[in-house]
């Protein structure tokens, strides 16, 4: 699983420039109808927290189908523009770092199992087609990637 490895390096460098970033900065908006640096970060919260539960359940299922959730409901109604940045970082730093542990902690033959019935098509970030095989593992690489994307839109324009 060496993906885990480059997730563990991205979620520290990024805490890492994300704590030198000034509350200033980051609860701006950048245009109307997008979200600020902060929002992106409290959306990342927000996603630990959905695909915790996801990892977890499915450990124990015949099949990957998942609740999905409303991503700009949860943003709005956590208000994170008026939340403590130092706060945010260090919750979005250690809810990964939990999720990591669950990773490191899957069986091999669960997180490799091939599942036809998902809804990966729906709550994945790089969806997988309704008719196609897909595993935890899949989904795992899934969340990391979504977390990146999020993080380089975090980084872009930081001068602004």
């Amino acid at each position: 699983m060496h993906f885990i490895g480059d997730f563990i390096t991205t979620v520290d460098l990024a805490a890492d420039l994300l704590f030198q970033m000034s509350d200033e900065l980051v609860s701006k908006k950048i245009s109307p109808g997008k979200w600020s640096k902060k929002e992106l970060l409290g959306h990342l919260i927000d996603s630990a927290s959905n695909n915790h539960k996801r990892f977890v359940l499915a450990q124990n299922k015949d099949d990957m189908i998942f609740e999905g959730y409303e991503q700009n409901k949860w943003v709005e109604a956590q208000n994170y523009n008026k939340s403590d940045w130092i706060l945010l970082i260090n919750l979005w730093q250690y809810f990964n770092n939990h999720i990591v542990h669950v990773m490191k902690n899957t069986p091999f033959e669960v997180l490799t199992r091939k599942h036809s019935k998902h809804n990966l098509h729906e709550v994945a970030w790089e969806a997988v087609p309704e008719n196609e095989e897909t595993s935890l593992e899949y989904f795992y690489k899934d969340y990391i990637g979504h977390l990146k994307h999020h993080l380089n839109q975090i980084f872009e324009n930081i001068d602004n």
